[in-house]
């Protein structure tokens, strides 16, 4: 499993350089790189990440009950900003164009997060409206095209038939990257406490369905789904996610043991993905489908999860 950069980078700056420029040229007769430093995207290309930053709460008690052993947490000021610094560090160190976020509770910490990311002028919050909801987000350097949330007017049905919703938003966004429309769709599917996977296998269908209305409504764009979806390749919602072969999971051809996100009674397990629209525009770079951590076993910048993201060619009209 590929270790992440952030361990490397303290003390320098994590402003974003230009997505696409070219990796520094070396001075050592060409030496070839180390797989564990994170390399600039190549020209003509887009590096999408999803990363779950794992429940990061502002310092405002929205529930009324927070702290201690209750669901919201109450961090100071001070444990505020040290959190929203070292995930704007892993979040750097990742030298993405696009970054699909999970658990972010507010726009206060999206705004702590894009204030530390120096470039990124789009921020997109999957805001709920509820208290103490942990949101999804994008981010991205890249300009607005367009923001579609589909939670609301999207009725799921679980397989014995009840209905249900989406468990958090599910954010569409769609950007302008060098000429080309990149549209991005965040998840964060339900997770298994206290479980209910009918809830799960709905949110994949609905998602299958709603991505590929966007591929043939939009054939010449980029579409890519990420984020924490809470199963396991071959697991029902995946297999629903993937009926009929319109979505490809990018690290479909790498084994299990080495897309491992998170680690559950002493095993790796891949529930954090990155979906391309088959039928849409563009493709995933080969090989370069990446998992990202602080050191082997753990996640990255304090996460319990770490990071995944792909490089993807860009459509050319």
């Amino acid at each position: 499993m590929l270790v992440g950069s952030a361990g490397c980078l303290e003390g320098q700056s994590f402003a974003p350089q230009s997505p696409g420029s070219p990796a520094p040229s070396s001075d050592d007769g060409g030496a070839q790189p180390d797989p564990n430093v994170q390399q600039e995207p190549a020209s003509g290309t887009v590096r999408i990440a999803a990363f779950n930053v794992h429940r990061f709460f502002d310092t405002v008690c929205d529930s009324g009950s927070c702290g201690g052993s209750a669901y919201e947490e109450l961090p100071t000021l001070q444990a505020f900003t040290a959190r929203a610094e070292q995930l704007s560090r892993g979040i750097a160190s990742m030298k993405a164009g696009v970054m699909l976020l999970s658990e972010v509770e507010t726009q206060a910490c999206l705004d702590a997060l894009q204030a530390r990311l120096p470039g990124f002028s789009t921020a997109v919050l999957g805001e709920l409206g509820t208290a103490a909801s942990v949101d999804v987000a994008v981010l991205s350097p890249y300009p607005l095209r367009e923001v579609r949330r589909h939670r609301a007017q999207t009725v799921l049905i679980r397989p014995d038939g009840t209905a249900t919703s989406f468990a958090r938003e599910f954010l569409e966004v769609r950007l302008g990257v060098e000429g080309a429309e990149v549209i991005v769709f965040a998840a964060h599917f339900r997770s298994k406490v206290d479980d209910d996977p009918g809830r799960r296998y709905a949110e994949a269908a609905a998602a299958h369905d709603i991505i590929t209305a966007v591929a043939a409504e939009r054939p010449g764009a980029l579409i890519v789904l990420g984020g924490d979806l809470n199963d396991v390749p071959g697991s029902p919602p995946l297999d629903a996610l993937e009926q009929g072969g319109a979505l490809q999971r990018v690290s479909s051809s790498l084994p299990l043991e080495e897309i491992g996100t998170v680690w559950f009674q002493g095993a790796s397990q891949a529930i954090d993905h990155l979906y391309r629209a088959r039928d849409a525009a563009g493709h995933e770079a080969p090989g370069s489908f990446r998992v990202d951590r602080d050191a082997p076993g753990s996640g990255l910048a304090g996460s319990d999860h770490a990071a995944i993201q792909a490089d993807f060619e860009l459509p050319r009209g």
